[in-house]
């Protein structure tokens, strides 16, 4: 296909923050760097995660002259939502309702296993099922675990005094993770009560998020250029919570 850079800057989409149709790398021209990144759907394990990164590390990005585009699957409403809840900036935020972008950079679509008497909505549920158990979904499994038993190769993801609320749980302070194993890494059960805020988030609000649960499948892809619009990394997911080739700090190619 074209040069992924050269298809992305003639490409136009939804811009959630007013609505309009405008060229994707819009406002790009004084960035050191640009990270383009395709999300599947906006409520997706992945989507959720990936922007708690983001938002995580924005000091870092914007110290760095990054600027940070990304395009997901859903309609306006879902990314007002998702941009509600991750605080990612509405203006950085478009939609493809169809997953075409995804198609045209041949991102990998999933199980797309057809069962008769099923339709494409309910295919697709029954193909993310056992992806979510590691059918055509590499690392998913490993990744899952990697959650509840923590990883002393990732940063600690909840500092000491903040509160997380995942509406399943009572509310548990950051410090409760040092019981299971101390501080300053990824403490076992820490990520997967964040994926657990997020899974109730998504679940409480399905209709918003995911307004067609024909692309439940699909799977994204990480792409960063410099100034001349050179591929300097990129990533195409091949998994449920595969979205990074470094699990442990999804951002790190950032900052090497």
């Amino acid at each position: 296909m074209t040069k992924i850079f050269d298809y992305l800057k003639e490409t136009e989409a939804l811009r959630v923050s007013d609505g309009n149709t405008v060229p994707l790398l819009t406002n790009c021209q004084s960035s050191s760097r640009l990270l383009v990144i395709i999300w599947s759907q906006l409520g997706d394990f992945d989507t959720l995660e990936y922007a708690w990164w983001l938002n995580k590390k924005s000091a870092e990005i914007i110290a760095n002259n990054i600027t940070v585009k990304a395009i997901g699957i859903g309609n306006r409403e879902s990314g007002l939502k998702f941009c509600e809840y991750t605080e990612f900036p509405q203006e950085n935020l478009f939609i493809d309702p169809d997953a075409k972008i995804h198609q045209k950079l041949e991102l990998y679509q999933g199980l797309t296993w057809n069962i008769s008497g099923l339709n494409q909505s309910q295919n697709a549920w029954v193909n993310l099922m056992l992806m979510c158990a590691g059918i055509g979904s590499k690392g998913t499994l490993k990744e899952v675990l990697r959650g509840y038993t923590g990883d002393r190769k990732a940063p600690q993801l909840i500092d000491n005094e903040e509160i997380v609320n995942t509406n399943l749980l009572p509310p548990l302070k950051g410090s409760f993770f040092n019981l299971a194993g101390g501080k300053g890494y990824q403490r076992p059960f820490e990520l997967a009560t964040l994926r657990l805020r997020n899974m109730t988030e998504v679940l409480s609000h399905w209709k918003t998020y995911v307004p067609n649960a024909a692309y439940l499948t699909q799977r994204g892809a990480t792409f960063l250029f410099d100034q001349q619009g050179n591929l300097l990394y990129e990533h195409r997911d091949q998994g449920i919570l595969g979205f990074a080739e470094n699990m442990s700090n999804p951002l790190s190619f950032l900052f090497l």
